[in-house]
């Protein structure tokens, strides 16, 4: 049977992991449950994950309100019906435009469905993403994640989580992916929940870090220093430096928390 991410499932997966792992409990105990970060499945959605590849979320967000003043609505009609030139005008590059346009074809052609995910397996609906152009490991993990709520799913490209990673299990240097997939191994069947987690930990801990710049599908992305220190104190949903068990069960369900930072992963 295959677990869905809910507020109480979400909250039974914090309680295992935290009952497995010393370092995660420490994470919760310090700012409590993440919230649930979930989106809505289907086009729109994808289109803003493909956005925000490689940039910040602030300005992939601001790419889909160009996109979206200019077809009207963001759906595969009104987005297959502009040219790609169109939608460089609004400001997206040329990739992106080329990757967002064909992806709107293919859904209006019938030749991908994004509802028929939600039946799929992980592997299977995980292999159905990555057939399309523009939409790569991360991007598909991501939707999965996120939009699909699956509970075992791990970005394995994210680079904020391997530095979470780094810092609650106090390593000297990252850890390869090899050492990252034997420790998330040991999550399942909630890796998902551990990534919120390890989120949760990463955009609540002030400190001056690195930020990962952009990068191709292809390449390995690198940490550019960034003198921008993180907010003074956790950045949760009740933005409090002590969360009380009230305001970390209310973060666990909300899901217009602030959520993971764009520009730290791969297409």
């Amino acid at each position: 049977m295959r677990l869905q991410l809910t507020p109480e499932s979400l909250a039974e997966g914090v309680a295992e992991l935290a009952r497995r792992d010393p370092h995660l409990a420490a994470v919760v105990a310090r700012h409590g449950a993440p919230p649930l970060w979930d989106r809505p499945p289907g086009f729109e959605t994808l289109v803003q994950i493909i956005l925000e590849q490689q940039i910040s979320l602030s300005a992939g967000r601001a790419a889909y309100a160009r996109l979206e003043r200019l077809a009207g609505a963001v759906t595969p009609e009104r987005v297959a019906a502009l040219a790609e030139s169109d939608l460089r005008s609004a400001g997206l590059t040329r990739q992106k435009s080329s990757y967002i346009r064909g992806l709107a074809v293919a859904i209006v052609a019938g030749e991908f469905d994004p509802t028929a995910l939600t039946e799929m397996d992980d592997e299977s609906a995980r292999i159905e993403l990555i057939k399309l152009r523009g939409v790569g490991a991360w991007t598909a993990d991501i939707y999965l994640l996120m939009a699909l709520g699956r509970a075992d799913i791990w970005p394995s490209g994210d680079l904020a989580l391997v530095a979470a990673i780094r810092e609650v299990k106090r390593m000297r240097s990252l850890p390869s992916s090899d050492r990252v997939g034997r420790i998330t191994r040991a999550w399942s069947p909630w890796r998902a929940v551990a990534a919120r987690v390890l989120w949760h930990h990463y955009l609540s801990t002030p400190r001056t870090r690195a930020k990962v710049s952009a990068a191709k599908p292809s390449s390995r992305r690198t940490p550019v220093l960034s003198r921008r220190r993180a907010p003074k104190g956790p950045r949760s949903a009740g933005r409090s430096t002590k969360p009380s068990r009230a305001r970390a069960a209310a973060a666990s369900s909300r899901s217009t928390a602030r959520t993971p930072r764009g520009g730290r992963r791969r297409a």
